[in-house]
């Protein structure tokens, strides 16, 4: 199930401008947070009352339900402990959030757009990438941390109640714009899962281009779980057994 209408939401961004950063760098974050906010606010206008940004879903859930405190019954604020896993904050942060300390935007935030309709979850996350110059592929989601999301959605049986979502925008610098000349939507549990590139040098990232992401697995999202799976636990074993061929066997004979 997807919620947003991506081939709406690419008529009105292609083509669309956002004035050039004033830092005057065209790299990371600085570029790609405009673009960012405005699929936000063309979202929105699809799902007026329930487009959030992270934070702002995690402030509106504590906020209306002023008399639960704490770490655990924060989190049992959530229907589904596969969503919290994704959209939580951490121990401390939940513990000291109030009205008058609430959270604010993270980078690392799972999602930089969440959609929240009759209990279902379109988590989306949006990329943007200069046309102008090569580029390694982005992060998409840590590697790790999707098959502990894996291994909670068997564990609880939840296949169903959300979706994870990507959104890239190609740009190019004309005259002090970012124009945006492409863009394309990707689906994380349409990825066929064996095929996932994890960089384990870049914090064990999974990276690819959302224009080159699969689009061609037609299982189940229970069968997508337990194929990703297997795919982390070869890779896995296989980089572990790499490091103790390369740095523990040739030195084992010193400390013996």
């Amino acid at each position: 199930m997807i919620l947003v209408g991506y081939s709406i939401l690419k008529k009105v961004v292609v083509g669309c401008e956002i004035p050039k950063p004033i830092s005057g760098t065209l790299s990371g974050h600085a570029a790609g947070e405009p673009f960012d906010k405005y699929v936000y606010h063309e979202i929105k206008k699809q799902f007026p009352t329930e487009t959030f940004r992270q934070y702002e879903y995690l402030n509106d859930l504590y906020a209306k339900n002023p008399t639960i405190i704490g770490f655990k019954a924060r989190q049992e604020l959530f229907d589904s402990p596969t969503v919290m896993f994704l959209l939580s904050r951490g121990k401390d942060a939940t513990i000291k959030w109030s009205e008058e300390n609430p959270f604010d935007e993270k980078q690392n935030d799972t999602a930089d757009i969440v959609v929240v309709k009759n209990g279902f979850y379109e988590i989306v996350d949006v990329k943007t990438r200069n046309i102008s110059k090569s580029a390694q592929p982005p992060n998409i989601i840590s590697a790790y941390k999707l098959a502990q999301l894996c291994a909670k959605m068997i564990d609880n049986q939840e296949f169903n109640n959300f979706t994870i979502s990507y959104f890239e925008l190609d740009w190019k610098l004309e005259n002090d714009k970012l124009v945006c000349k492409n863009a394309y939507f990707g689906n994380l549990f349409k990825a066929k899962p064996d095929e996932l590139y994890i960089n384990w040098a870049a914090a064990m990232q999974i990276q690819i281009h959302i224009c080159d992401l699969d689009q061609t697995f037609n299982g189940t999202k229970a069968m997508w779980a337990k194929s990703y799976l297997k795919h982390f636990v070869i890779q896995a074993r296989k980089r572990a057994n790499d490091m103790i061929t390369k740095f523990v066997i040739p030195f084992e004979k010193y400390i013996q």
